[in-house]
């Protein structure tokens, strides 16, 4: 070869050599720059509709999936139960973005996730039109609709959650006030805009997700931490505590006093177990005095307080606050002063119990699923801790076994299943007095077999206001959930 072509030939190996290398660096190094640049965004969302976005499932049933518009933008998402099901899927706007579900898991819906890869090559090579792989949640819809019901049919401003105890597999999380996420999936971006208006400048807030994202004073059922930390450093069942109707807070003039100045037990002794059946103030914030700031927050965090959990959704961290002097310690461990949970926390301390102190870690997403339905991936059960031992695990399930038994109150679960629970009064605000109190109650069943763990919570009195108690307003949810759970109508 002469020395003119040997330098032709060179120079066009420089150039492939050049155009392969420019071709790595734009479409390997600079593809998420380009991809999310903004000047992007007309040609990006042409992209993102073009394709099917995968379905929602909630067992069987398709509560958000994608359908062909005959325009520019050729597929919108829909949701079938909107407002029951908010709180979990979220929504998918080209406007306002994504939350939920549809967030955490678009890589999978869009199609993008690389366990789709195979499937993808498979629509290039045969032409097939794209499409994006589905979530089925872990989510029962009867007891997902159940849950929404007991809310919303009353307007009460709250929220329920339904664990599998011996898993973690979330069966129910519904919100009220919710909203309907189809207007801000709506290609009209005036439908969009009025959705998003009334959505976000609604004073209850319609949108945010309670369950998860709102931490509030728990009440009495704290206690049952307290009642843990008690049995795990010495205490029994039938520990004698003080049956006083009232005790001042150490260091202060306040009094502290039980639910309307009751002595607990007979008025003249009092066991522990009795504390935690007739939910009396005074044992327990002793019991929390004598066992200091640092066990009590050590058993609170075995629980999981202080963590950041994903369920794939981020959930909020609960906490007791600051624990500064004793008068403080006395109050957090009745579950007030600046002890705030999660109904999601107090949803898995119920589980805990019932699943002999071992902490699951809760999930939504049962398995990914590609476009035909088959299994790409699926969700195993993982262990967190063992919050307490099977013992103390034993003990309190006995103890909330009696406190059902004292509560009362309306809501049926089935005949001849006994039912482990533990309510909740709780204050809050600059004046408590004033406010209606939030209304709580967390339990599981049966409790010889746990199926279900629950927790509910039901804002500002619900429809009792300043006379409203978590045996009156909150167990008649919780109980009507555990119903469905377990095979009721």
């Amino acid at each position: 070869m002469n020395t003119p072509l040997r330098r032709v030939s060179l120079f066009v190996m420089l150039l492939v050599v050049a155009l392969m290398a420019n071709l790595t660096y734009i479409q390997v190094i600079k593809a998420d720059e380009y991809r999310t640049d903004p000047r992007n965004s007309v040609r990006k969302s042409l992209e993102e509709y073009s394709r099917k976005r995968g379905d929602i499932l909630a067992g069987d049933q398709v509560i958000a999936s994608a359908v062909e518009t005959g325009g520019r933008l050729r597929f919108q998402r829909t949701y079938s139960a909107g407002p029951v099901y908010a709180p979990i899927t979220g929504f998918f706007s080209d406007r306002y973005g994504s939350r939920g579900i549809e967030a955490v898991e678009n890589d999978v819906l869009n199609g993008s996730d690389d366990r789709l890869f195979v499937r993808r090559l498979s629509d290039l090579i045969t032409g097939r039109d794209p499409e994006g792989g589905k979530i089925r949640l872990t989510v029962d819809p009867h007891v997902q609709q159940v849950a929404y019901d007991q809310l919303a049919d009353r307007g009460f401003t709250g929220s329920i959650v339904a664990l599998d105890p011996k898993t973690g597999a979330i069966l129910a999380m519904a919100n009220t006030p919710s909203y309907d996420p189809s207007p801000l999936a709506d290609h009209d971006n005036n439908v969009q805009a009025e959705a998003w208006a009334e959505y976000t400048e609604r004073e209850d807030g319609p949108m945010r997700n309670r369950a998860i994202q709102e931490i509030q004073p728990p009440g009495s059922t704290f206690k049952l931490i307290t009642a843990a930390a008690a049995l795990e450093n010495g205490w029994r069942s039938d520990t004698g505590v003080s049956p006083d109707p009232v005790v001042t807070l150490p260091n202060t003039s306040t009094d502290l006093p039980n639910f309307n100045r009751n002595p607990c037990g007979d008025g003249q002794s009092a066991t522990l177990k009795d504390a935690v059946a007739e939910s009396c103030n005074v044992p327990f914030a002793e019991i929390s005095g004598e066992l200091g700031a640092d066990t009590m927050r050590e058993t609170a965090r075995s629980f999981g307080f202080d963590e950041e959990i994903f369920i794939p959704i981020r959930v909020a961290a609960s906490g007791m606050g600051e624990l500064g002097d004793v008068a403080q310690l006395y109050q957090a461990g009745i579950g007030q002063r600046d002890v705030r949970v999660t109904p999601m926390q107090n949803a898995m301390m119920a589980a805990t119990i019932a699943n002999g102190g071992t902490r699951m870690s809760p999930y939504l997403v049962d398995s990914i699923l590609g476009p035909d339905l088959s299994t790409l991936d699926s969700t195993s059960p993982d262990e967190l801790n063992q919050a307490i031992s099977p013992e103390t695990a034993a003990t309190l399930t006995d103890m909330m076994i009696a406190s059902e038994e004292y509560t009362g109150g309306g809501g049926d679960v089935l005949p001849n299943v006994t039912v482990a629970s533990k309510t909740g009064t709780a204050q809050w605000g600059t004046d408590p007095g004033a406010n209606p109190p939030h209304a709580w109650y967390v339990a599981f069943a049966p409790a010889e077999d746990p199926q279900v763990a629950v927790a509910v919570l039901v804002e500002s009195g619900g429809d009792r206001s300043l006379g409203a108690t978590g045996g009156k307003v909150a167990a008649p949810l919780g109980r009507e959930v555990m119903r469905a759970a377990l095979g009721g109508g």
